[in-house]
């Protein structure tokens, strides 16, 4: 769960029963609380890269989502459900560092009932085809749903809606108030897992690979479709094993065989990597690019993916892995 230090309020926010709700609670904690008439967010502080970015972590905003009309999400889902934005965890790789500016903070909306109003509209428009959402593309929402409870909320939204699906991802494991959601299958949760080395290395504040695991294998008992994304895989001398064995563990874990599962491969721009060394510059993430291969990605701008052997190898495991533990037909994508 997120323990923020400070927390903005936008002014407006305080016209809703959530707005004030939530006013009251960090009234009572340990807290700055700051406020921001027109909708801009300052006093944020930090000097440095480093405490501009660690300091934008720590701050919470609360605030309404006025503008309603929702982005595209494609090719995974037809749009983005904006409920969240920003994270808590501070994984080093994180394409959000080159989109959320230099103090990232986290922004909650307490107009949910209004931006679910705005998603009925699209299911509506596009009947009789099923509209899919998105619920995490540019946040991971679990650690503030204790503030919020909007994913629930849009759970059972989408849950009694038979024209409209949902999906989010996450790396953390504060599930438990989902549990008892109407969800009536049409909303899948999705759990990003890596092995535990690189998630100490790089995924500062997440949760373990265990406790994804577990968490995963609650929402399954709950009845919701589950999905693995195993990302970034990074190619280090004996990988096989170490990801088998993740694999193994969670097949033993899990007695759900109707798991999708993505997997996707390290690779970074020179935009991220300039700024990744800005906020964590004793990082080790492979990102030498000599050792890559150069490609154009389908927005216009060029990665660093890793060479065409290693890409065959990778796939090859993945699918020989995968399938052997599950089958072929679990596997959504490998890239």
């Amino acid at each position: 769960m997120f323990n923020p230090k400070r927390v903005i309020f936008e002014e407006a926010a305080l016209n809703y029963e959530k707005g004030q709700e939530l006013l009251k609670l960090f009234k009572n904690q340990d807290v700055e609380i700051k406020y921001s008439k027109n909708g801009r967010i300052t006093g944020i502080p930090g000097k440095t890269d480093k405490e501009m970015f660690l300091e934008g972590k720590s701050t919470l905003v609360v605030g309404v989502r006025k503008k309603l009309d929702f982005q595209s999400c494609k090719p995974s889902a037809h749009y983005q459900l904006p409920l969240v934005s920003g994270c808590m965890g501070m994984c080093e790789y994180c394409y959000l560092n080159t989109q959320m500016g230099k103090k990232p903070y986290i922004k909650i909306h307490v107009n949910t009932d209004e931006i679910l109003e705005k998603a009925g509209k699209y299911i509506e428009e596009r009947k009789p085809d099923i509209t899919i959402f998105e619920g995490a593309a540019t946040s991971d929402p679990i650690p503030v749903e204790a503030y919020t409870g909007a994913l629930k909320d849009a759970i059972e939204y989408f849950g009694a809606n038979d024209k409209s699906l949902f999906r989010f991802v996450t790396k953390f494991t504060e599930v438990d108030s989902l549990l008892n959601a109407k969800h009536n299958g049409r909303t899948t949760i999705r759990f990003s897992i890596n092995i535990n080395e690189a998630i100490r290395k790089y995924e500062h504040k997440s949760e373990d690979f265990q406790g994804r695991i577990a968490a995963a294998k609650k929402v399954s008992d709950a009845g919701y479709p589950i999905g693995f994304i195993i990302a970034p895989v990074f190619l280090d001398e004996g990988y096989e094993e170490k990801y088998y064995d993740m694999l193994k563990y969670t097949k033993s874990i899990m007695d759900n065989n109707n798991i999708m599962f993505e997997v996707i491969s390290h690779r970074f721009t020179k935009r991220a990597k300039e700024n990744i060394l800005k906020v964590f510059p004793k990082t080790t993430l492979p990102m030498e690019e000599e050792l890559r291969k150069f490609k154009y990605g389908q927005f216009g701008y060029g990665k660093y993916i890793y060479t065409n052997e290693e890409m065959k190898n990778y796939k090859e495991f993945f699918t020989k892995s995968i399938s052997e533990l599950w089958s072929k037909e679990n596997i959504n994508y490998i890239i």
